[in-house]
């Protein structure tokens, strides 16, 4: 079967950079008052900057499909024009509508691109891998010869202060334990707004491509409960009931639509699942950890760092600190589109050299989804 690199890759970041000191300004105040989780979780998450695809006074600037459509066209040159484009997987956790689906709205956003198959894979974090995993099977199969994946979010729209009822601050209890950070109203001082996509084809480009070796994607769904959720509910009987089945005066009264977190089950299984699939995986493959030169992990918080390092080395799995390649701390937590955003900043940064090997990898909380893939540039 013939080999699928990544040949290109491109972002889009809406508007100027968002410092911690001024993301109320965008976001509001819950109730008219700063809130006092704030400080604690900036501190945690280890995010300087971010960037929203908002104005100060809450207007929208772009939608996530208009984003998405952007970091397409940025793939594109006299060499590759949209016209060119086979296929377009897009991934996301916050689409525009629930109907037409987001593939097919950012397809909208391509006026000069043809007709070209579509897919949108919808959820969270592990979203842009599907659409990744798609375009690669795709090509390997011999079904295209080229295919356009992204990850992108507009997530600050679910981060008003209009959409969350008056959270109880857990200060004393978050200085004891910070995973407390991540439920309801912290969870507005992780997440970001940005797009990234990847141009796969069947032969290498330019001076440096990245040849997927292999893309490992696996849930647990089947074993653990819902873990982050938003447009619905969850039950002290574990299951989770969705908007439809509340009043829209609940909608509010509830926050029905804010991100949410159990983070009990979090910090339970976030990493210690993740590890283990991590672990089948070198054993299956007899893949020598050893021989990677970065390690590119989506963390959604810097607080997540020393846990992973700490866990892997129960299964003898050794990555030093220095092979670690992130940049949570200049563009914020982008859900499907941090892994993305991270491939686009490393292979761009004239760093790379050919036979050097890459390894992603992207926890998803909804339901506990994971994703590793492996790299190699060439």
């Amino acid at each position: 079967m013939q080999g699928v690199y990544i040949t290109r890759a491109a972002k889009f970041l809406p508007n100027d950079p968002v410092s911690n000191e001024e993301m109320e300004d965008y976001l509001g105040m819950i109730d008219g008052i700063p809130s006092k989780g704030k400080r604690l979780t900036l501190r945690n998450n280890g995010i300087k900057t971010r960037y929203y695809a908002l104005t100060k006074d809450g207007r929208s600037t772009h939608s996530n499909a208009e984003m998405a459509a952007i970091a397409i066209k940025k793939l594109t040159d006299a060499d590759f024009k949209l016209e060119d484009i086979e296929l377009i997987a897009c991934g996301t956790a916050s689409p525009d509508n629930h109907m037409p689906s987001h593939a097919v709205m950012v397809h909208g956003e391509l006026k000069e691109a043809g007709p070209v198959e579509l897919i949108s894979p919808s959820g969270s974090c592990c979203a842009s891998m599907q659409s990744l995993k798609f375009g690669y099977t795709s090509i390997l199969a011999g079904n295209t010869a080229n295919a356009v994946c992204t990850g992108s979010e507009k997530l600050s729209a679910f981060m008003r202060a209009e959409y969350f009822e008056n959270e109880t601050e857990r200060l004393a209890e978050m200085e004891q334990n910070p995973i407390i950070a991540f439920e309801k109203d912290f969870l507005r001082w992780m997440l970001s707004d940005g797009a990234a996509a990847l141009l796969l084809e069947n032969k290498p480009r330019g001076n440096t491509s990245l040849k997927i070796e292999w893309l490992e994607i696996r849930s647990y769904a089947n074993e653990l409960e819902t873990c982050m959720y938003v447009g619905s509910e969850k039950t002290e009987d574990g299951r989770t009931l969705g908007w439809k089945e509340f009043s829209p005066e609940e909608w509010l009264g509830k926050s029905i639509f804010s991100f949410k977190q159990d983070t009990k089950l979090l910090g339970r299984e976030i990493v210690p699942t993740g590890t283990k699939y991590l672990k089948e995986i070198i054993d299956k493959k007899g893949f020598d950890i050893s021989s990677i030169d970065y390690f590119l992990p989506h963390l959604s918080s810097e607080f997540f760092r020393s846990k992973i390092a700490e866990e892997i080395l129960k299964y003898n799995i050794d990555i030093p600190q220095e092979k670690w390649f992130t940049n949570l701390s200049s563009v914020g937590n982008i859900g499907s589109a941090s892994i993305f955003m991270m491939v686009e900043e490393l292979m761009n940064s004239g760093k790379l050299q050919k036979g050097q090997k890459i390894l992603l990898m992207v926890p998803e909380s909804a339901r506990f989804t994971y994703a590793y893939c492996l790299l190699t540039v060439c």
